[in-house]
């Protein structure tokens, strides 16, 4: 089949390679632009676009699958649309170009955690475990038919990088899977069987640490923004980021929700329940570090986060 692939961050990049080394024509590739990124905001190309460069498919870079998009993907005619965290809707009468129309691998079982953020929503919520969905694309937010899922327990320490980097390497293969039935005639589709959950894109302020929860929720919500948007609270009102975190040992003291404090070579935080570890941080305006050497470094002997 002739494919169209979209797609813009890392974890789509394994479904693409995967693909162009199967049996069918990748002839296109839509990611977004461009972007800049750090703190010097150099403008850098997504991804999925560096790995269609190496592979020598052409790129259409488009934030929006506007008109023009939809004219020069109809015009590749292309016998199916795939589309893996691409970070735009597909919409008529794109979703209709396709001979096949269109397919997403989705990073959930489906239709748990419909929406952006999937991985991020099913940390955050203490789920066990989770896996990929590919299913068939409808006007409707993720709710279209499912082909194929893969299932995964999720690691007690796994942030949503971690996560998403297995998801995206296990989803590969179930999709190339599913292209392939498709082109023989044996895919088989089925309705999603459950209640719907959402998982909106997240924004700074899901990172903030809500440190009266208990210590698995704190856990779970730390590592579901790790790497992005990222955790964060604040001490003596200035930003302190954490980038790394842990289930406190049993000898460990309490301490009230926020509190601080130095146990052995450790940095403790109190929860709601029992207190956690603090491996690395990222104060203000400086790089990543041990918790215990910015501990040492500070001035003061205690420390409540949120103040």
């Amino acid at each position: 089949m002739r494919l169209v692939f979209a797609g813009t961050p890392a974890p789509a990049v394994p479904s693409l390679r995967r693909l162009a080394a199967g049996a069918h024509d990748v002839v296109a590739v839509v990611t977004r632009r461009d972007a800049p990124i750090g703190r010097k905001r150099v403008m850098t190309p997504s991804p999925v676009a560096v790995a269609a460069d190496e592979l020598g498919i052409p790129v259409m870079r488009a934030d929006r699958l506007d008109t023009d998009v939809t004219e020069r993907i109809t015009a590749l005619r292309p016998d199916l649309g795939v589309i893996v965290a691409y970070g735009g809707l597909v919409r008529e009468p794109l979703l209709s170009a396709p001979t096949h129309g269109w397919i997403n691998l989705h990073f959930s079982l489906l239709p748990r955690w419909r929406g952006a953020a999937p991985v991020q929503h099913a940390l955050i919520a203490g789920d066990t475990r989770t896996g990929a969905s590919v299913f068939q694309l409808v006007p409707e937010l993720d709710a279209g038919d499912v082909f194929g899922e893969t299932a995964v327990d999720i690691p007690a320490d796994a942030t949503a990088g971690d996560l998403l980097s297995t998801l995206a390497d296990e989803g590969a293969d179930l999709l190339a899977g599913v292209v392939d039935a498709i082109a023989a005639g044996s895919a088989v589709a089925q309705p999603q069987q459950g209640e719907p959950t959402l998982a909106p894109k997240l924004g700074d302020d899901d990172g903030r640490v809500r440190w009266q929860e208990p210590a698995a929720a704190v856990l779970g919500r730390i590592r579901g923004v790790t790497p992005e948007p990222g955790a964060h609270t604040t001490i003596d009102g200035a930003r302190l980021k954490l980038l790394a975190v842990a289930r406190a040992p049993q000898d460990a003291p309490r301490l009230a929700p926020g509190a601080l404090a130095l146990h052995g070579r450790h940095v403790i935080a109190g929860t709601g329940s029992d207190p956690i570890v603090v491996e690395t941080v990222q104060p203000a305006g400086r790089g990543p570090m041990r918790a215990a050497d910015w501990w040492r470094g500070r001035r003061d002997t205690s420390a409540v986060a949120g103040s």
